[in-house]
């Protein structure tokens, strides 16, 4: 092929607004209201605005973002921390968040510490640095007060300005062991969280105080705490093995989470038992693939979708007005039943 059959590649160049006001002949005042939609662009008869409008695209005005900002002492952004980004708990949670801002033209920027200490002290001042206006922190300990607004979910640490939205644990435990007794189980194993995780104790004593008000015994021989920070089914298959290996009978066992669950549902069939016509699996959250698993998952939903929206919606009433909101704001978990749990065989 010759050079001459070879299509030239020409760069764009970005003009500013003060060139895209004078090849249009207006003022930078004018153009400026029409393409923030300004109110007071309501004047600027409609063939002005088309005409601006159509130069800005043929002309690749894009505007000063940080110019703005600076005039404006507004960025527009918030920040998001994370434990990991991966398929559960947090996507639902960014799902809720994303779904409010886009709304509000509003942006976010996520920051993941995978519960290392170092990234956790770390991640906020990184966002703070980059002028977010406020932090939703998800399962994400807190011990400070912050300069901007925060709101925190699964949080429950009472921090001045920190908003907690937090899931109702007496319920989902009242509702998951409610369950899992009417179907005939007296011999459950538990999951507890790991140490790290936010929740891991507010709901196991919960469930604790839950099976204590129905007189359903815990043994302690089928308890057994979830190791490691892989957010993979890996933790509970490992989790459930070293239940099994001890040879305890238990006729369903109630997962600390969905991700946890479908692991011990691969250990319990490997072990030569059947989901749930041996051993019934109770999970926790209702992520997307709780449905689709196979047996599908009963679950005790969590509404992390509703949870992440009403973090950002909390957040930006903040932003707005920064000693608005309750401290804490609870929502409801669910029962889910689907195919994983069974009654009791005689």
């Amino acid at each position: 092929m010759k050079d001459r059959d070879v299509p030239s590649k020409k760069l764009l160049h970005s003009v500013t607004l003060r060139e895209l006001a004078k090849h249009l002949g207006l003022s930078t005042t004018t153009v400026s209201m029409v393409l923030n939609g300004s109110p007071a662009a309501g004047s600027i008869p409609k063939e002005t605005q088309d005409r601006v409008f159509a130069a800005a695209k043929r002309l690749n005005y894009r505007p000063n973002f940080f110019a703005r900002s600076l005039r404006s002492q507004r960025t527009r952004m918030i920040g998001v921390m994370v434990p990991e980004l991966a398929e559960g708990y947090a996507s639902l949670v960014l799902s809720g968040i994303e779904e409010c801002l886009l709304g509000q033209g509003y942006v976010y920027l996520v920051t993941s510490h995978r519960h290392k200490p170092d990234l956790i002290e770390r991640g906020p001042r990184l966002l703070y640095e980059r002028c977010v206006e406020g932090v939703i922190a998800l399962d994400t300990p807190l011990d400070h007060q912050w300069p901007i607004p925060v709101v925190s979910v699964s949080g429950h640490d009472r921090i001045p300005g920190v908003t907690n939205i937090v899931l109702n644990h007496r319920t989902a435990a009242e509702l998951g062991l409610r369950h899992l007794m009417d179907l005939g189980h007296r011999r459950i194993a538990f999951f507890q969280g790991q140490s790290f995780s936010s929740d891991s104790a507010i709901r196991w004593q919960a469930i604790h105080d839950a099976a204590h008000r129905s007189k359903l015994p815990i043994y302690s021989t089928l308890v057994t705490c979830l190791e490691g920070d892989s957010p993979s089914p890996q933790t509970g298959y490992h989790a459930a093995r070293k239940i099994l290996a001890t040879g305890q009978e238990f006729t369903a066992l109630w997962a600390f989470n969905d991700i946890s669950a479908i692991g011990a549902v691969r250990a319990i069939i490997e072990s030569g038992l059947r989901v749930p016509e041996d051993v019934s699996v109770l999970g926790f959250d209702d992520v997307y693939a709780a449905a689709f698993y196979n047996p599908a998952l009963t679950t005790v939903r969590q509404p992390l979708t509703r949870m992440g929206f009403v973090a950002a919606e909390s957040l930006l009433r903040r932003i707005a007005e920064p000693f608005d909101g309750p401290a804490e704001q609870s929502v409801e978990p669910e029962l889910v039943v689907r195919e994983s749990t069974a009654a009791r065989r005689p």
